[in-house]
Order: C-alpha cells, then structure tokens, then sequence
C-alpha cells in the first residue's frame, strides 16, 4: 500500500486535490482512498507550486508542531432525531430531537464554509442520519463544493430511502456494537437483526460499507467475532471507537467504560483479529494512549501519522444547532460560535480551549516519551473523570500506575 501511494505521489495521479501547510502539503488521493502529508519538496512537485508561499515562510517544522491551517474532516450531527434510546448514546438523541436544529440551507451553508477552508471529508452522523429527508441533497452538495460525505446510521431508521442514496456517499458505517445479545447488553435493546439487514442491504449496493464498534467491557471479547463477522459480510472496515461519558454515555460510562486489563490487551487483541480475518481496521484517536503503553516505534507513529486527541486541528465537529466543537463528543457551550464561522473562529487564540493547549501537560503526561503523539489522551474522558478536560486521560494505563498520586479512580 506505502509503494502504490508514492507511485501516485510522483506521477499525481488520482490526486483529487491538495492543500498547502507549514510542514508541505496534505495531498487527497481517489486510490488509494487516503490523505497523505508530505514535505515541502514533493509538495512542490505534486501541486506544481511557484516560488516560495507564505505559508511555508521560516524553517519547516514536522506535522504536529503547530496546529493545521484548517481540519482535515468535520463531524457534522446533522440532526439529534433518533427513537432507539441507546443506554450509551453520545448525543443524548430523542424522538423529538434538540431545540434549534438545522435544516438543509444552513447545512449546506455550512459546506460552503468548510469547503472555502479547505476541509476534506465531512463525517454525516445523528441522532439518526438516514431519517433525515434531506439527507441526499445534502451529499451531493458536499460533493460539488469538493468535499467527501461519510455516513454513520445506526440501521434502524429509514433503511430504504438510505439504500436508495448510498451511491452518494464515500464510506457508510453501520453502528454495531455487538453480535446478537452483546448487542442488546451494549445498547439496552434488541436491535441486531435490524442492524445486521442495514449492513447486508447497503453492502449488497455497495462496497465502502463497515461498522462502527463502540467498545465496552461488555463487548471487549467478543472483537475477534466482530471482525469474523465483517469479513463474512464482506465489509471494507471495522471502526473501533472508545467509549465516552457524553450524552446519556455519562449516566452509563461506569457500567460500559472498559477496564484498564482491557485496555492493556486493547493492542494485541486487535491486531490479532486483523491479521487472522484480513480486514482493514480503524481505531479512534482517543486510543493512542493504549497503543503507545506497548512502547510501539514513534518514529513510524509519527511518519503514519498516529496521533491523540486532534479535537480543534486534525477535525471539528458541529451540534445539531451548529455550533462547534473541537470533538463531537464534547459538549458546545452556548457561546461557542458556529461552523459557518469555522475560518475566523480557528484563528483565535483561545479557540477551542484544553484541545489547543495540550503542550502544557501535567504528571505523567509531562515526563511521557509519547505525549507528543498522545495530545494527552481524550480530553472528553478526562473532564468527566476529574473535572478538568486538560487533565491527563485517566484511563491511560500510564497514568493508571499513576493513579495513586493523583487519586484517580480504578477503572
């Protein structure tokens, strides 16, 4: 795969487009489906840039160093309209959705701004995404403004007018948080059957199709299955995601939130599943602090771009209202300006608080050899946990060992 993106980089084919940084560019390749940072020396030769931008004036710092100049992907919660009344969901989502939420004009309206900053992909998510009529015209306006629309659904709701759509999208994920009971044990009902005719009627139109898998305690063993049954259903990824305390998650976070013996065996166990079922595999950020716990090479980290918690640089995200936040999962206080207002927000200097100042970093994470790459770990977990979102991530397995020095809880 490494070979065949630097083939493409040299002859900047199937280059969708690129956009200038500090460091050389951040190039969006069609195949294969990825975006790929590269130094100021083949950023000239893939984008055929003259003289010297401004943007790359002084030395060329590595990626990391300083904040983007605009996030690669926005996580847009297109509405908070959803019946199911998961035990753990993220956003609090209810029949009646949240006070103030946009419709089509301002969404798209929200494109326009994101495109103009050069943001790559938007994440579309919920409440429920497939139950908003819109949903397609929206799509298709990302696409002609240059941006790639991804699609999370949960398969419960408006399964046939999505199947119709699924063209429109670039990558469709299937929340699945379990085979079977564990379903049930996860979400607090019995939705697997409907879930899995969600994966296996959008698959059957499609090829980008993966789940989405919030891990819990409750499912932690039962990964090496899930990805037995991705690579059944012929699905092109399973997206591991770390459970939050937001939205209804906070009441449940003591109950769902994985152990820290999970999280050491995080690591091994996935790649284990990876290489026994051959199917590509994605892990959210807020996992970095388990993978560096196996001390893992930081050079290759680093070259691959692994990094912590990105909320406010790498991504942002947008409440049903539209206001921002550097995480969906991260509550937006009332103040906060909205997406339309992404550009000029981003330079402020206090935007997007703890997110953007995770340099000054407390015990362990200050003597940490992979804060650099770790950003501190998630910043929702830790404002739950301690109160304080800059706090380093107490359910690092570093800071774990911490634990009894800065009286942080057995997880």
């Amino acid at each position: 795969m490494i070979g065949a993106i630097l083939d493409r980089l040299r002859s900047a084919r199937g280059m969708r487009r690129a956009r200038l940084e500090a460091f050389g560019a951040i190039v969006h390749l069609a195949w294969p489906r990825s975006l790929v940072f590269v130094d100021r020396v083949m950023a000239r030769r893939v984008t055929r840039v003259a003289g010297e931008p401004a943007i790359w004036q002084g030395s060329e710092p590595a990626v990391g160093e300083r904040v983007l100049s605009a996030p690669l992907e926005a996580h847009l919660q297109i509405t908070n309209r959803c019946g199911a009344g998961c035990q753990g969901c993220y956003t609090g989502a209810s029949p009646d959705g949240a006070p103030g939420e946009w419709g089509l004009a301002e969404w798209k309206r929200a494109l326009d701004e994101l495109a103009a900053a050069g943001v790559f992909h938007v994440a579309l998510g919920g409440g429920e995404s497939a139950s908003v009529p819109w949903l397609g015209e929206l799509a298709d306006h990302a696409r002609a403004r240059g941006i790639v629309p991804n699609l999370t659904t949960s398969g419960l709701e408006g399964l046939d007018a999505l199947v119709a759509i699924a063209g429109r999208f670039g990558q469709i994920n299937v929340s699945l948080d379990g085979l079977g009971p564990t379903y049930a044990a996860v979400r607090g009902f019995d939705g697997f059957a409907r879930a899995d005719e969600a994966i296996r009627r959008l698959r059957a139109v499609k090829r980008e199709v993966g789940i989405n898998v919030v891990v819990t305690r409750h499912n932690f063993a039962e990964l090496p299955e899930l990805f037995a049954y991705a690579k059944q259903r012929r699905l092109s990824e399973v997206e591991l995601l770390r459970f939050k305390p937001s939205g209804r998650g906070a009441a449940a976070y003591r109950d769902l939130r994985c152990t820290d013996e999970q999280h050491r065996a995080f690591l091994p166990t996935v790649l284990a599943a990876t290489k026994r079922h051959r199917v590509r595999v994605k892990v959210d950020c807020s996992y970095t602090p388990m993978l560096a716990h196996h001390s893992p090479d930081r050079a290759l980290l680093a070259e691959l771009a692994v990094y912590g918690c990105t909320g406010g640089d790498f991504l942002v995200g947008a409440k049903a209202d539209g206001r921002l936040t550097a995480c969906s999962f991260m509550a937006s206080p009332p103040e906060r300006p909205r997406v339309t207002e992404l550009r000029s927000y981003w330079e402020r200097s206090d935007a997007f608080g703890a997110f953007r100042t995770w340099r000054t970093a407390q015990e362990p994470c200050a003597s940490c050899d992979y804060h650099e790459l770790c950003r501190g770990g998630c910043k929702v977990v830790s404002a739950h946990v301690t109160g304080d979102a800059s706090a380093p991530d107490p359910e690092c397995p570093r800071v774990q060992a911490h634990r009894p020095r800065v009286h942080l809880p057995v997880l």
